[in-house]
């Protein structure tokens, strides 16, 4: 195993897709990594060790997988394509304690996958290149299991990361902010260019680590309608506030009313959704919801 040369060096991904006649599928948002800079970036920020597992999604041809695998005591792997599976079982050959899944994360049934696979580790993180075309599905996924993860380390496309990670009075503070940020406290770890993987996309990259929460940082009466609150709240980013949620939970003549629920919540009808807190858009929902306004 010492004299192997690692999965990620460029010669030895190009010499396996070549033997294999492996054909990148644009449709599966295939890039593989061929940095070893980075992959340590990625493993080093999930804080693995071998008490510990790691689920990964989208594994490719290994490159991530083989790094994980040298630094978790439990490693599962989970492959949407059937094509990358041989090569897989190849290249992992000399790591018992990695398993490859085929499968789609978002149809997985994850806590039963947790169980079945990670029942002796002392905490489980998920590592991932992730696909761009799916990647809020695949976090919010993550996010909303209730898993018992400790980190959420994964490359991404930038605007989707700093999207993640932004505070509130920017241009990039979202709902999607938001979410991730009431279920986790995500931290950029580094960016990365496009001249790392094969093939090359056409953005940029970041990779960011989300540190899952045990408890939410706000308390509110109904976390469903809050997300909705929150959705409504941006429907429109120009708009003020009070204009999206007039249109969306006010019909006819309810702007008093909404102005005076406002004013209960210690909210400006003037102000943009942008600007508000997530403190501030739970203090809002629970008196929207207090008032009887359900999704």
């Amino acid at each position: 195993m010492t004299n192997r040369e690692d999965v990620s060096t460029p010669r030895r991904t190009k010499e396996i897709i070549q033997r294999h006649g492996f054909q990148f599928k644009k449709s599966l948002g295939q890039n593989f990594l061929i940095d070893q800079n980075i992959l340590a970036k990625i493993v080093g920020a999930a804080g693995l060790d071998e008490t510990k597992g790691a689920l990964e999604i989208g594994p490719g041809i290994g490159a991530l997988t083989e790094k994980l695998a040298q630094a978790a005591g439990k490693v599962t792997a989970v492959e949407i394509d059937q094509r990358l599976l041989p090569i897989l079982k190849e290249v992992m050959e000399p790591y018992e304690h990695v398993t490859v899944v085929h499968g789609d994360v978002l149809k997985l049934d994850l806590p039963q996958l947790f169980a079945e696979q990670f029942g002796d580790c002392q905490s489980v993180s998920v590592v991932a290149n992730l696909p761009y075309y799916v990647t809020t599905p695949i976090m919010m996924n993550l996010l909303e299991a209730g898993l018992p993860l400790e980190n959420i380390v994964v490359m991404i496309q930038k605007e989707v990361a700093e999207r993640m990670a932004a505070s509130p009075g920017g241009k990039d503070y979202g709902s999607l902010s938001i979410a991730v940020q009431y279920y986790s406290e995500p931290q950029l770890v580094c960016t990365v260019p496009p001249s790392v993987f094969i093939p090359q996309p056409n953005v940029e990259s970041a990779v960011i680590r989300l540190k899952v929460r045990k408890t939410a940082p706000v308390q509110v009466k109904d976390e469903s309608f809050f997300f909705e609150v929150v959705r409504a709240s941006f429907t429109q980013r120009r708009k003020t506030i009070a204009n999206n949620l007039k249109s969306r939970f006010f019909s006819g003549e309810g702007r008093e009313r909404l102005e005076a629920l406002l004013a209960e919540a210690g909210v400006e009808p003037s102000r943009r959704a942008e600007t508000l807190s997530l403190q501030e858009f739970a203090v809002l929902s629970d008196v929207l919801y207090a008032a009887g306004l359900t999704v």
